[in-house]
């Protein structure tokens, strides 16, 4: 049998994927672990393993490591582990994650205009 994935699963809206978050976690009674402080710790331990997938590579083998399949895939793991936390964080403290994304670029737009030639740093 050859060694490759599935075909790819059908990717739902935001929404689904939070309901479905939820629906995991309540079949398996884990609401009373899902505070705001477990879960902000938990998404810290998962951003941080996906910080360790770049820790001693240099800028330019960085910038390639989506090219190796291997260090793809745990990247894209670590991705969707570090998203679930932020959902389920969320979830339970009734923040919209879309909306609270859509303010802060807002804030950031107005706290760091465009300067003329559009450069930071000349």
């Amino acid at each position: 049998m050859p060694d490759h994935d599935p075909e790819p699963v059908p990717v739902p809206d935001l929404d689904a994927l939070r309901r479905r978050l939820v629906a995991f976690a309540d079949a398996r009674d884990w609401g009373p672990y899902h505070t705001p402080k477990n879960l902000a710790s938990a998404l810290s331990v998962e951003a941080a393993e996906l910080v360790e997938v770049f820790q001693w590579l240099t800028p330019e083998e960085s910038a390639g490591v989506m090219e190796d399949a291997e260090s793809a895939h745990r990247v894209a793991d670590e991705v969707a582990d570090v998203l679930a936390y932020l959902l389920q964080f969320c979830e339970v403290l009734g923040i919209d994650p879309l909306r609270a994304l859509a303010e802060k670029i807002e804030r950031n737009e107005r706290r760091f205009p465009v300067r003329p030639g559009g450069r930071l740093r000349d």
